[in-house]
Order: structure tokens, then sequence, then C-alpha cells
């Protein structure tokens, strides 16, 4: 018997009214007769339920799926609302980690336009192209902020001079919490052709003196990318150090002027699709082909 309906199984269906529990048996009925019975049944048993009966059983649930008072358990809302607020938190879109993209040189005119100095020229460059702003002064540096793309950066000119460069990088980094795989250091190097540019992942100094001070400040880290800048070797018996102060004759200023446009699509290239595909485009002796 069902507990809620008052309803027996059996060949012959046995019919209770709720309240006064009076049965009655249907013996035999013809087909269109069965069809009129089981519809009045449904409208006694509705008809001769109290109304302060208690909700049915789950054996009966079938009948009550059409009312209008049925309620969602308090847990139920709470853990759709728990789904849908982790849906939108994996969906949600990640803030961007910022570029820190420092030139090295002197501070000064009288090392302006300078072998030292072709890291200074090379940030003025891309500052320029990106509408960039390089007149604010913080950490010790020409500091600047844009993006490219959707991707923010920071372009800095340390004011320390060279040899202790890393005391304004070191204060960046550590502000700003910049992983050291994003910051790009551009400076000279004596050991490239003229106007060659190398990309690296990582790397020691090199003798270089504003590199070594960085790699100081960074606690010993080397794992921070480097775009180097060639500049030559001295002639005849010059001394390194009087060479890099030299400034470049007119031929080399026009050659220096390709070397930053490609420096600039360098950049463009490591903020939107990565450091593989900038080194590829940076150190490669045809690099657009490898980009198509």
């Amino acid at each position: 018997m069902n507990t809620a309906t008052g309803i027996l199984s059996s060949s012959s269906s046995t019919f209770f009214n709720y309240n006064r529990c009076h049965p009655f048996v249907i013996s035999s009925f013809t087909s269109s007769y069965k069809t009129h019975i089981r519809s009045s049944w449904k409208r006694r048993v509705w008809r001769s339920m109290p109304m302060n009966s208690s909700p049915p059983s789950s054996s009966s649930s079938s009948l009550y799926s059409g009312a209008s008072d049925t309620k969602i358990e308090p847990t139920v809302l709470s853990s759709v609302a728990a789904g849908l607020q982790t849906f939108k938190e994996k969906n949600k879109p990640t803030k961007q980690q910022p570029w820190l993209i420092v030139g090295l040189g002197n501070p000064g005119k009288l090392y302006n336009r300078t072998r030292h100095n072709v890291g200074f020229e090379m940030v003025d460059a891309i500052a320029e192209a990106e509408g960039i702003s390089m007149s604010k002064v913080s950490f010790k540096a020409f500091f600047g902020k844009g993006c490219i793309g959707d991707t923010p950066l920071m372009l800095a000119k340390p004011q320390t001079f060279m040899n202790v460069s890393g005391e304004s990088v070191g204060a960046i980094v550590s502000f700003c919490k910049i992983p050291p795989k994003q910051v790009l250091v551009i400076y000279d190097d004596l050991d490239l052709p003229f106007g060659k540019l190398r990309l690296l992942p990582k790397g020691g100094h090199g003798g270089h003196n504003g590199m070594k001070s960085i790699i100081n400040h960074l606690k010993g880290n080397r794992e921070f990318p480097r775009l180097r800048i060639g500049i030559g070797r001295p002639p005849g018996k010059m001394e390194a150090a009087a060479y890099v102060l030299k400034r470049f004759n007119k031929q080399e200023s026009e050659e220096l002027e390709f070397t930053f446009q490609t420096g600039i699509e360098a950049i463009r290239v490591l903020l939107l699709q990565g450091f593989d595909k900038s080194a590829t485009f940076v150190n490669s002796p045809k690099p657009l082909k490898h980009l198509q």
C-alpha cells in the first residue's frame, strides 16, 4: 500500500477516502470507463487531502511535480551560487605582468651620442615610436610607462652612471615586483660588429660594468634577457675605455638608425609573441622570413 495515497497494488483497484477511509472496489469496467475512473480518482485524492497534511513521501513525488509551492533547499541555492562564482573566477581575464626595458648609459651632455650610451638611444627610439613620455624621474632614472598592444611596459634610463646602474634597476625590480624573465637590459657590446643586434635569454656580464652592477643588485640572478648592440672593436691600439666614450660619426649614425628600427620591431615581437619569436627575428640573418 502507498502510505500517501492509500492505493493497494492488486488486480482489482481499491480506493480509500483520505479522511473517512471508506473503500469501494471496482470489479470490472470498460476501456472508456477505466479512463473516466482514473481521472475521477485523481480528483478525489486531491479533494480529500487535508490542507494541513504533511508533504508527500518520495514514493509519490510524481503526483506533486506540478505543484507551484515547490521549495528549493538553501544548500542547493548556495551550491549553485558557488558554482557561478567559480565559473566567473576561472574566466576572469588575468592581469598581465609589465615588462621593464632598461637602456644603459651615462647621464649628461658630455656623454650624449657616445658608443657607451647606445642603450639610452635605443630606449629613446622605443619611447618615440610608442608615444611614451620619458620626462618623469623615478628610481634614479628617467622613467616612462606605456603599452604595446595589451602588454604594459616600463622604460628606464638609469642616471646613476654606468658602473652603478644596478642601484636603479634593482630598486625598480624590487618595488614593482617584476620577475627577472621580464627585465630586458639593452647595452653596448664591443665583441659584436657595429650595428649588429643579439638577443639572449640570460648570461653573465661579459666584462661590462653596467651589467655587472645589475647582476649584483639582483642578488646574483643572471636569468634575465638582454639585447646587445654591437659597437665594434676599437681601432689600432686605442684603449677600450676611450673608445666607448667616442661619438659616432655621420655614417655610423645613419647605420644606427636602421639598427634602432630593427630593435623597435624586436621589442614589439617580444612583448606580443614571446621571446623565442623575437630571438629568431633578431638573431637570424633573414629574420622576416621566419615570421611569415
